[in-house]
């Protein structure tokens, strides 16, 4: 199959307008949406209380929400569990009351909806001082993870490309930060976690095209730089797919089957890794048309290079 063997003949910078739109399109809502709406910071960052509520039967949830809102508790974030019996309740952080009386207070409050046996099984709690610096160094790791890369990349290719890879290791992250904000999902360690993920796959698939378009343009003596990313791109594709492909089928089954607690982690993969295959093909690749690279700039940096290579 030609696909299999990197013999495709897709013309993907012919469509680098679309892509474009495409791209500005996704990062101006994620950037909108950010702005106006914010992120929905878990109790990671805010602070909070954590509690897992085992029944003996299969519940409903809003039953349990009503309750709690009739009870004073108006901020509490109910949602299923791994399953229908297991409830996990999230609580902001309250003034002159300690873990053991909320817990006896949800307890009450729950019991008095249902005749199933109910079970405490975990209480946590984070204070909002300690959220607000989790908060501050994850955002912090994110910068210098991304600062590192810049160095890397600046070392590893030359300026036209290391703009490229830059361009859409920023554009990757901006786009699935911008899902969760736009969906509402909860923001926690896990998503930051994966986030830092989603930057490293990112980077390595950008590396293999960035990698093949440079051996394509010192290499081949005709053709256009348009007609030489095409021909890279395509080279790399298989390659690219199937990586993104198998990636993906594990994401699914962790999705759909890993539980509550992996949900939102599996999501945030899910959609950085389909972003990032995208940006490998469009992004990286589409941003050194718009910088006119020629075949002298990786000339040039070969002919910079030679010196030290030559070295004994």
């Amino acid at each position: 199959m030609k696909f299999l063997e990197g013999n495709t003949t897709f013309d993907f910078m012919g469509k680098r307008y679309i892509a474009l739109a495409f791209s500005l399109t996704l990062i101006v809502i994620s950037i909108v949406s950010m702005a106006t709406r914010g992120l929905n910071y878990g109790i990671d960052f805010t602070g909070g209380y954590l509690l897992e509520v085992g029944y003996q039967d299969a519940v409903e949830l809003q039953p349990i929400r009503d309750s709690l809102n009739a009870a004073g508790f108006k901020d509490a974030q109910v949602q299923n569990f791994g399953s229908s019996r297991d409830v996990l309740i999230r609580l902001a952080p309250r003034k002159n009351v300690n873990k053991a009386e909320l817990t006896s207070q949800v307890l009450n409050v729950l019991k008095t909806r249902t005749t199933s046996a109910i079970e405490m099984r975990r209480v946590e709690f984070v204070g909002p001082q300690v959220g607000e610096e989790l908060r501050e160094q994850g955002g912090l790791a994110m910068l210098i993870a991304l600062f590192g890369i810049l160095v890397y990349v600046g070392f590893r290719f030359q300026l036209k490309s290391a703009i490229g890879a830059i361009g859409a290791l920023i554009h990757d992250v901006i786009i699935t930060i911008g899902f969760f904000s736009v969906l509402q999902m909860e923001f926690d360690l896990t998503v930051l976690a994966a986030l830092l993920a989603v930057i490293g796959y990112s980077l390595n698939d950008t590396v293999v095209v960035l990698d093949r378009i440079r051996e394509s343009f010192r290499t081949r003596r005709k053709g256009t730089p348009i007609e030489i990313l095409n021909l890279s791109v395509n080279q790399t594709l298989s390659r690219t797919l199937m990586t993104s492909f198998t990636t993906i089928m594990v994401l699914l089954a962790l999705f759909f089957l890993g539980g509550e607690i992996i949900h939102d982690f599996s999501f945030a993969l899910l959609v950085g890794i389909g972003i990032g295959t995208y940006s490998s093909i469009y992004v990286a690749s589409s941003s050194l048309i718009l910088m006119k690279v020629t075949r002298q700039d990786f000339l040039a940096e070969t002919k910079e290079s030679r010196p030290a290579d030559d070295m004994p």
